[in-house]
């Protein structure tokens, strides 16, 4: 039997693809396999949002090529984000690479290799598919949670993200197609889905309304999703959050600057004021709500003023947790021949008083857990402790503890008896 190997960077679209990309071929033939120098083809699921993962592709595209001294018949594939921005040069810079496909050309995988063997020739594909006419399986490994993508690509083109020009303007699948998807994953033991897309609040059939079909799903015990763009953000999806048992006390919602100024040449389409008064809905509704962010420092022209503005609203809003990065010049976007773009220690060092601020946030509402009785959804053994077992709150707190192995896949009461910067610790409350 064949055997493919998958190496993906980025988010969690770009992981799902992966699950995708590993359906398609087992369908056609292909096992997964964990190790490298065993595969007949190896696949390189890109991510081109920031500067620092598009150099390790290419770097490990010089490390693996290397392997086809070992094994001449072996086939080198690139997909994902960086395989539609630049699948020619792809092909022209690297040597080795047989395939590159586009982030909308999945389902085309196997007839590409059948032309790629029959012609012996390197092929570029990246035209873009209709994704709500396809159906294609999702190979995934066995577990508790998983992802379900409910649309594809963006339209809001934020003037720093390559998304809409990688992945397409926004698409939604039918609701029909995704509940069918969810009860399967039921079915076959799953308990926790997270809705994924670039902007879930555009889904165009109504999303508030599509949570509450999933709600009524048998099996699925939580429901997460993301990603939310705070412009879209409606009273009726609060609503639904708060009403919905199996929908998580949780929501990600990026802010990305603190700065009206900033937030207007992102192109962001909010202020934060707005961005404001919407956390004090969702809390007023949710009290006990987690909420996670992300925040780009260093945009061009940004100054001490605008980074202070961004740290006043740290301070303000309390995170849960933020995803925090330096600001990445990115081929196509409009930022990119913005004037003022900022040198690297000066990013480095606003990345530094940003990160500080937030750990001591995020250990301080950490800590405050301590003496609480949590509810977790156990999702196996712990990766730092194999002694015990992990899982998640609501809120998306990851929670470590003592307990038996036939505790995974059940929602258990645990007493909080410690706690860091990046989990709690407890023990099982009966």
């Amino acid at each position: 039997m064949r055997k493919v190997h998958i190496k993906t960077w980025g988010c969690q679209m770009n992981e799902h693809d992966s699950e995708r990309i590993a359906g398609v071929l087992s369908e056609n033939g292909y096992q997964l396999t964990e190790d490298i120098k065993d595969a007949n083809l190896i696949i390189l699921n890109t991510c081109s949002v920031r500067d620092k993962a598009e150099h390790k592709f290419f770097s490990e595209v010089g490390r693996i090529r290397d392997l086809k001294k070992e094994n001449p018949d072996l086939l080198i594939g690139v997909g994902g984000c960086i395989a539609q921005q630049k699948g020619e040069e792809i092909k022209k810079r690297t040597k080795g690479v047989d395939l590159v496909f586009g982030t909308r050309s999945i389902h085309e995988i196997p007839r590409l290799l059948d032309v790629l063997s029959e012609k012996s020739k390197h092929l570029v594909n990246v035209a873009e598919y209709k994704i709500n006419t396809l159906s294609y399986p999702a190979l995934r490994k066995k577990g508790i949670k998983t992802w379900v993508s409910i649309m594809y690509g963006c339209n809001n083109f934020c003037t720093y993200c390559v998304v809409p020009y990688t992945r397409g303007r926004e698409e939604s699948r039918p609701k029909e197609e995704i509940l069918k998807e969810v009860q399967n994953l039921a079915n076959h033991g799953f308990k926790e889905i997270t809705l994924l897309g670039q902007n879930v609040n555009s889904y165009e059939t109504d999303f508030p309304a599509l949570l509450r079909y999933i709600h009524s799903v048998n099996g699925i015990e939580r429901i997460r999703f993301m990603t939310s763009h705070p412009k879209d953000l409606s009273d009726r999806l609060i609503d639904a959050m708060a009403e919905l048992t199996k929908v998580c006390n949780h929501l990600h919602l990026p802010l990305q600057s603190g700065s009206d100024r900033i937030l207007k040449l992102m192109n962001r389409g909010y202020t934060y004021s707005e961005y404001k008064r919407k956390i004090d809905k969702i809390r007023d509704k949710m009290p006990e709500i987690g909420i996670t962010t992300d925040i780009i420092v260093g945009f061009p022209s940004e100054t001490e003023d605008d980074l202070n503005m961004t740290m006043d609203a740290l301070r303000d809003v309390e995170y849960d947790n933020i995803y925090a990065f330096k600001y990445s010049k990115r081929q196509d976007t409009a930022a990119e021949k913005f004037d003022g773009h900022l040198p690297k220690d000066i990013k480095e060092e606003m990345l530094a008083q940003v990160m500080l601020l937030q750990t001591e946030i995020t250990t301080r509402k950490n800590k405050g857990h301590i003496g609480l009785t949590v509810k977790v959804l156990v999702e196996g053994v712990s990766e730092a402790d194999k002694s015990r077992l992990t899982g998640r709150t609501e809120t998306n707190r990851i929670v470590n503890f003592t307990g038996s192995y036939e505790l995974v896949g059940k929602l258990v009461n645990v007493k909080i008896i410690n706690a860091n910067l990046s989990n709690l610790g407890g023990m099982i409350n009966d």
